[in-house]
């Protein structure tokens, strides 16, 4: 099938040599590739792994209709107001009868019902498995595993620089040490106090809600409260309690409907919560049907977020 991915970062090149290497088994074929940075490449033959990019398209139409893809891998930065761009560019995809892919978590999180119709109405596939835990089985696991189970509520530590930064601040370090640790290991948003101020963490529980809840919501929703007040002594003060502070993702179901929050909560130190270290992430799934189910994914990297889409290509590629 031939691909064409919007935002050619790590994440894009990841995934290029993950197609590369399993080409003899899923004939994926990139045959297009856009960056504001680099420009536009095309090749229906297929693209290098490091393509060399010419002149940069008009725009995601152009670059769409120029690319003759069957599926759009959308990779481009987070937007946690509304989505925007990414949400555009996935509409676009599917005005063209393209599949897409994204592991962009802000269309999800912002709008993702409205996504979803469209892209029925379109008669394509809609993949987003790396949005919330880097590739981690988590929308495929409810999509393919769970028949006829209700999710009810969740509990998460979604945010792998807050965990790097917490850890940091457990060893005596400032916030800003801490900030600088996470960069380092490139896990990092963009701007990282989308990490501290909690805006990933409400876009992931959004996403979640959305998609296992149909709470229909966005991230401006989630009662939201992040780790910038914390400091060294408050971390090393609950420490000696026998606590543990984590930035936890939580949702539920209430008569009056879904409601999210994120906080930075004080936990026993045994909670399975509290288990997680370094970049490592975990989900707990509340369900009507098999109690309290989880998932982790222990200190994830960018393969693991290549992995995800690339297991949503398979994925679309099973179900045509």
């Amino acid at each position: 099938m031939r691909v064409a991915i919007l935002g050619y970062g790590r994440v894009a090149r990841a995934l290029a040599r993950l197609i590369a290497l399993e080409r003899h088994v899923y004939p994926f074929r990139i045959v297009a590739a856009h960056t504001l940075r680099h420009g536009t490449a095309y090749d229906l033959h297929g693209l290098p792994e490091e393509p060399v990019f010419g002149p940069p398209a008009a725009g995601a139409e152009e670059f769409l209709d120029r690319s003759r893809a069957e599926i759009l891998v959308e990779l481009t930065t987070l937007n946690p107001e509304d989505g925007e761009p990414a949400a555009s560019h996935i509409r676009a995809a599917f005005a063209r009868g393209m599949h897409v892919v994204t592991a962009n978590k802000g269309p999800i999180a912002c709008c993702y019902a409205d996504l979803a119709a469209e892209a029925l109405r379109a008669g394509a596939e809609f993949r987003f498995e790396s949005a919330v835990m880097d590739g981690a089985p988590v929308f495929n696991l409810a999509r393919h595993c769970l028949p006829g189970t209700r999710v009810l509520g969740f509990a998460g530590v979604l945010n792998s620089t807050t965990q790097v930064i917490l850890d940091a601040m457990r060893r005596g370090a400032a916030l800003e040490e801490g900030i600088e640790e996470a960069r380092r290991l490139g896990v990092t948003e963009a701007d990282p106090w989308f990490d501290i101020d909690g805006w990933d963490s409400a876009c992931k529980a959004a996403a979640l809600a959305n998609v296992l809840m149909d709470a229909r919501t966005t991230p401006a929703a989630v009662n939201r409260r992040g780790i910038g007040r914390l400091t060294p002594e408050k971390v090393a003060e609950a420490e000696r309690a026998g606590k543990r502070i984590v930035l936890v993702s939580r949702g539920r179901r209430t008569a009056a409907g879904v409601t999210l929050r994120v906080r930075a909560e004080v936990l026993d130190a045994d909670d399975l919560l509290a288990q997680v270290r370094g970049t490592s992430n975990v989900l707990v799934l509340h369900t009507d049907t098999m109690g309290d189910l989880g998932v982790f994914s222990l200190n994830p990297g960018l393969q693991q977020t290549a992995y995800g889409v690339f297991a949503d290509l398979v994925d679309i590629a099973r179900s045509l």
